[in-house]
């Protein structure tokens, strides 16, 4: 955070006027008219999990660029079996169906584009600067501000679809105790409320910028550039990763498929699905 994001927040002590309790669904149409998304704007005040509808409807047919959106989860997923909490009306909560023509093993692209355009997102929106650690979350100092996780269904190792689901802690005064550790919203980071329609629209508009990217093939070495100046997580970090019966090292950068590699006292190693923490 900047020292000038710094003094706002510290001249802003009480928590400004709500700006929205529910989403300008017209706005929302409007603005995402001339996009994938035109006209495939699914909500629902209140569901299990956004990414649970994604499947459902992508193993439906749904087209690419269909949105599932909601006003609260009562059972949202994480990656890793974890659990993402959420109160009504203070979070984005929003998945989205792509199709896109990549194999399985290209997925990880899916993640890491969607963190850029969060990230890209939120730093236009609301001037803050989020800090991606690999490959699915976006941190305000050590707090958690964003979450994706990406489902895929596969034909062999062809991509049949990839349903994103997109977590922002946007409105929340106050976290349970079991979260007030690792979780932040950007309320509590600027000490104002944000209209979500116009982050949700900015997200959107940002994803397919990216996603369009991805699949040029030619944008993929200029992904990763973007991802190591945004992570500090990607480079000389001490580390813990799950897998592999789990292990520590000093992350050492991104390889040429975007994988998180890692060097241990027993050589270099590439992270292939485990979660990784700051070793403290």
């Amino acid at each position: 955070m900047s020292s000038e994001q710094r003094s706002r927040r510290r001249k802003s002590p009480r928590f400004e006027h709500s700006v929205d309790r529910d989403y300008d669904l017209a706005e929302l149409d409007s603005a995402l008219l001339h996009s994938i998304y035109a006209g495939k704007l699914r909500y629902c005040p209140e569901t299990e999990s956004t990414n649970t509808l994604g499947v459902q409807a992508a193993g439906s047919g749904a087209q690419e660029g269909t949105i599932l959106l909601a006003n609260q989860q009562t059972a949202g997923r994480g990656r890793n079996g974890h659990t993402w909490y959420s109160q009504p009306g203070t979070a984005i909560l929003v998945s989205v169906v792509l199709r896109p023509p990549i194999s399985a093993t290209e997925a990880l692209w899916l993640s890491l584009m969607t963190g850029v355009a969060v990230h890209d997102a939120i730093s236009g929106i609301c001037g803050l600067s989020c800090d991606l650690r690999w490959p699915n979350d976006l941190l305000i100092g050590r707090k958690k501000i964003c979450g994706i996780l990406t489902e895929i269904s596969a034909d062999s190792d062809q991509l049949r679809f990839a349903v994103i689901g997109i977590g922002v802690n946007v409105n929340q005064r106050s976290f349970p105790a079991e979260f007030s550790d690792s979780a932040t919203s950007l309320l509590i980071e600027t000490g104002k409320e944000w209209s979500r329609t116009e982050l949700l629209i900015a997200l959107l508009q940002a994803l397919e910028l990216e996603y369009r990217r991805t699949l040029s093939r030619s944008e993929e070495e200029a992904l990763l550039h973007r991802l190591e100046a945004i992570s500090s997580y990607v480079m000389g970090r001490p580390v813990h990763v799950d897998e592999a019966g789990g292990y520590d090292g000093i992350t050492a950068g991104l390889d040429r498929r975007g994988f998180l590699r890692v060097r241990t006292p027993d050589g270099m190693r590439t992270v292939l699905s485990g979660g990784v923490r700051e070793r403290s």
